[in-house]
């Protein structure tokens, strides 16, 4: 390989090829000038660049400092990551016991709260599970609570007719209108409640019948505020949505509610499969809807309250999780949104409370994390012109910077969800495999998400958008792509494709380089991009069986 150099001074020897460096020393049987005497020193000292004589523009710098400040940022926030799984592997045999235990005629009074809002295929499996809980009758509501605005309206007035002639304390407790969305049905049902413990189960769970009494006993401790049970997952091996999203709730159900509530920190209640003492709801400022996760801005002024919080690792209740992309990406925005609004509102009052510091730097991580989604968006756009950039750097510059930023910003989502799936399954290799498909997961809902965090951050209000259930339990049930509730795919899924189509040119350019090494990284992005945008658009119009990817690995 030569360089050659056209120079228009007749000093300099028009035409003369100097010769690039390809062993360890240049070749000592070509003649050079004096003039060009040092380049093999300039070559030896640049040996790993692609291009000696090239140097950073001012554009190379500007995506260069753009890019290694984002990942030093979710390096941060990986580096977190990896401190809760150290801490959960740490702390996991510290398992919750209750100061004592409540003799049968001694068991408080509980009611059972179900909020519904257009439940049509649930509704009956829901109340009859409640149904079937073993605690005394006599100290057992259930209240139906009910802002729907279609069939299920009969369906739930039927279903409760049905258990209350059967001799339940049973209510039908139906609003007109939708104020406060679910924290205004639960403070008005809380109005009229008669138990002095509120158990709250959503539409799409299906609680086993001893899961009061797995709770209740922590209620012994007056200081005890809300305790709750880790969410499993009814459907979760019906396709490859509901594959990932057990790994990905698993990871927080598992490693970040364990290590928060052990370590002594904060958790959050997840607005399900738990038991809230009404005294702490009221002293704490009760449900309050101007935030859409109302579960987690109570939990956190309860704690700051002084109110104990309980988390059941090893007690499950068992749910129906999204089955189609829409709904999972209206669920994920919904929290993303939410967390971020009670980060804008109760932070200033954590960080002003007596607090340890730890704790307090806990909460800022716990309560900004999903700032990573605006930034892996321009991290995404920024992978081609990082190619461009990229190609004449040397390699041990990519070894020392990349490397460890990349350790923390992507090994650990790896150790996070891993430790989740090691800790609960058995056999772990099927579920291990899909940990690629998780991170590509997380960076498809980077648009919805981010769009939900900067709602968040400008203030712009949004309804509480609940996530549709369709009775999906068995892996043949494709029933679902009939039932209504279908939401709108929207101009979103088409931006997702557009991005899933730059990185595959991306990938194209990087390999006509011989760039193998980035290939799997913008592999991520593609299929996250790419299985987010087509999955939108074909199950929004009920798309064939394929592209639900339901008959793999089956």
């Amino acid at each position: 390989m030569f360089l050659s150099l056209e120079a228009d001074d007749p000093a300099v020897f028009t035409g003369y090829k100097l010769p690039v460096f390809t062993g360890d020393v240049c070749d000592p049987s070509v003649t050079i000038p004096r003039q060009f005497q040092n380049y093999c020193a300039v070559v030896t000292k640049t040996q790993n660049n692609i291009s000696p004589l090239y140097r950073l523009d001012s554009f190379d710098w500007t995506v260069l400092v753009l890019y290694f400040t984002i990942l030093f940022v979710l390096s941060v926030y990986g580096l977190y990551r990896v401190k809760q799984v150290i801490e959960f592997w740490r702390y996991r045999h510290i398992v919750p016991t209750p100061s004592g235990h409540f003799a049968e005629d001694e068991l408080p009074h509980i009611t059972v709260q179900l909020p519904l809002f257009n439940e049509m295929y649930v509704v009956e499996r829901l109340v009859k599970a409640i149904t079937e809980i073993d605690y005394p009758r006599d100290r057992f509501e259930i209240q139906v609570l009910d802002d729907s605005t279609d069939e299920t309206v009969k369906i739930a007035e039927a279903t409760v007719a049905k258990y209350a002639q059967e001799g339940f304390d049973i209510h039908y407790v139906h609003r007109k209108e939708r104020i406060g969305f679910k924290a205004g049905a639960l403070a008005h049902g809380t109005t009229t409640a008669k138990g002095e413990l509120l158990a709250i189960f959503d539409a799409d769970f299906v609680p086993r019948p001893d899961c009061l009494r797995k709770l209740v006993d922590f209620f012994k401790d007056p200081l005890v505020g809300c305790a709750q049970m880790r969410w499993s997952h009814i459907n979760g091996k019906y396709n490859l949505l509901t594959r990932l999203q057990t790994i990905m709730l698993d990871g927080h159900f598992v490693v970040e509610q364990t290590t928060r509530n052990r370590t002594g920190g904060f958790f959050n209640f997840n607005g399900t499969a738990g038991i809230w003492r009404r005294t702490a709801i009221d002293m704490s400022g009760g449900w309050q809807h101007d935030t859409l996760t109302e579960d987690t801005d109570l939990s956190f002024r309860a704690q700051l309250m002084g109110w104990k919080f309980i988390y059941l690792l090893d007690e499950e209740a068992p749910a129906e999780i999204p089955v189609e992309i829409n709904a999972f990406k209206a669920q994920q925005r919904r929290w993303a949104k939410g967390v971020m609004q009670v980060g804008i509102k109760l932070y200033p009052r954590i960080w002003n409370a007596p607090l340890p510091a730890r704790l307090r730097l806990e909460m800022f991580f716990r309560l900004t994390g999903n700032i990573s989604y605006p930034l892996m968006i321009v991290a995404s756009f920024l992978q081609f012109p990082l190619l461009l950039v990229r190609y004449n750097q040397p390699l041990y510059h990519l070894m020392v910077l990349d490397l460890p930023l990349l350790f923390f910003s992507t090994i650990s989502v790896v150790l996070f969800y891993g430790t989740a799936v090691w800790y609960l399954d058995e056999k772990r290799t099927p579920r291990l495999l899909h940990l690629p498909l998780v991170m590509a997961l997380g960076i498809g809902l980077a648009f919805s998400n981010a769009r939900a965090v900067l709602e968040a951050l400008f203030g712009v209000k949004s309804d509480f958008v609940r996530t549709p259930k369709y009775r999906v339990e068995e892996a043949s049930d494709e029933t679902w792509k009939k039932k209504k509730y279908r939401r709108k795919r929207g101009w979103l899924p088409l931006l997702e494709l557009s991005f899933a189509l730059y990185f595959l040119l991306a990938i194209v350019y990087a390999a006509r380089l011989h760039m193998w090494g980035t290939i799997p990284f913008l592999t991520l992005f593609l299929f996250g991009f790419g299985y987010m945008g087509a999955m939108s658009l074909m199950q929004t119009a009920g798309g064939k069986r394929v592209f639900s990817f339901s008959a793999a690995n089956r």
